[in-house]
């Protein structure tokens, strides 16, 4: 039989809920509070890890091959940072949702998210059942 061990996720252990543990208890939200500070901590050094290089690499090339490469380049890494400027955003709405008790249920149905599914997305804000019907009727929409 494979071993069940997950592995950590911004350094951090997989929470293991006491037998009877109560869902959301001050265990499990502190847990998941530190989940999320880590992985805001680590997507603000790769947006200062991105400013340093962009400023240290930015040269005036003389060739507009090599100009528009590296302008090219710098346009990626920004896109990705926006991405992750977003990330951020919602890491700190969730933050907000965890200070006021509201982590961890369905925004749609109000029912219990679980704590594996909020393990792999400690942002999910829907229970695996509304995210499909979210997902489906989406894909109609563009169909």
């Amino acid at each position: 039989m494979a071993d069940k061990r997950r592995l950590p996720v911004h350094g951090i252990e997989p929470y293991q809920p006491e037998e009877g543990e109560e869902y959301m208890s001050e265990a499990q939200l502190e847990h998941f509070r530190q989940l999320l500070l880590a992985w805001k901590r680590e997507l603000q050094e790769e947006v200062e890890r991105t400013v340093h290089h962009m400023r240290d690499d930015a040269n005036n090339f003389a060739d507009p091959n090599d100009r528009a490469t590296q302008e090219e380049e710098f346009a990626l890494e920004l896109r990705t940072r926006d991405r992750e400027r977003k990330l951020i955003r919602k890491i700190d709405q969730t933050l907000e949702k965890i200070r006021k008790d509201d982590y961890g249920y369905c925004d749609q149905c109000g029912i219990e998210i679980g704590l594996r599914r909020l393990e792999a997305r400690p942002t999910a804000t829907l229970c695996i059942d509304c995210k499909t019907l979210e997902e489906i009727r989406e894909r109609q929409r563009v169909a």
